[in-house]
C-alpha cells in the first residue's frame, strides 16, 4: 500500500500480541467484544480456534499468534475478540482475531507511518502494510486482507455464513 493510500485511513485499532503492538485499520473493525468461550470445530487449521456465538451469529475466530508464527494466545482478563469484516467475492464475511489485549484507536498521518521494511526475500512481508511511529515506540501495520487469506476465509464460512464441516468433498 502507497504512503498515499495510507493517508486516506488515519485511524487505526491498536492491540497487543505478546510485547509487540499492532494496529489495522478501523474501517475494518466492526466491533471488539471481551474473550468469550470458543467452540472447537474439528479439522480445522491450528489458528482456527474455533466460533463465538455473536447474538445469534456463528463467527470463526483466528488466533492470530498462531498466524503468525508465534506461540499460542494464553488467555488472560485483558484478552479480547476483534471482531473484523473483510470482503470476499463481493460478499462481506465477519471474523474475529483474538488478541492478548486490545489498547487505543490512534491517528496516524503519512509522517508518521514508514513502509515495510525490507527484511530480505526469503520472508513474506505483503501482509504488512507499515509500520507506525508513535514516540518512541513502533506498531505494526497489518493488512487484515492478506493477513486473513481467501483460504483462511473458505475453510471457515460458506457463502451463508455457516460453518463448513472443516473438510471439502475433494479430500
Amino acid at each position: 500500500m502507497s504512503a498515499e493510500e495510507l493517508t486516506k485511513t488515519s485511524q487505526y485499532l491498536t492491540f497487543t500480541l505478546g510485547d509487540e503492538a499492532f494496529a489495522v485499520e478501523i474501517s475494518n473493525v466492526r466491533e471488539v467484544v471481551d474473550y468469550t468461550h470458543i467452540t472447537e470445530v474439528p479439522r480445522m487449521p491450528d489458528h482456527l480456534c474455533g466460533v463465538i456465538n455473536l447474538r445469534g451469529n456463528v463467527v470463526s475466530v483466528v488466533d492470530l499468534r498462531l498466524k503468525l508464527g508465534m506461540r499460542a494466545t494464553e488467555k488472560t482478563v485483558d484478552s479480547c475478540i476483534v471482531i473484523a469484516e473483510l470482503e470476499m467475492d463481493g460478499e462481506t464475511l465477519q471474523m474475529g482475531i483474538l488478541t492478548d489485549s486490545v489498547q487505543e484507536v490512534v491517528d496516524f498521518d503519512s509522517s508518521q507511518i514508514e513502509p515495510t521494511p525490507k527484511i530480505g526475500t526469503k520472508l513474506n512481508t505483503e501482509f504488512i502494510n507499515g509500520v507506525g511511529k508513535r514516540g518512541e515506540d513502533f506498531i505494526i501495520i497489518l493488512n487484515l486482507d492478506k493477513v486473513l487469506s481467501e483460504s483462511d476465509l473458505l475453510s471457515a464460512h460458506q457463502p451463508s455464513g455457516e460453518m463448513l464441516a472443516g473438510s471439502s468433498e475433494s479430500e
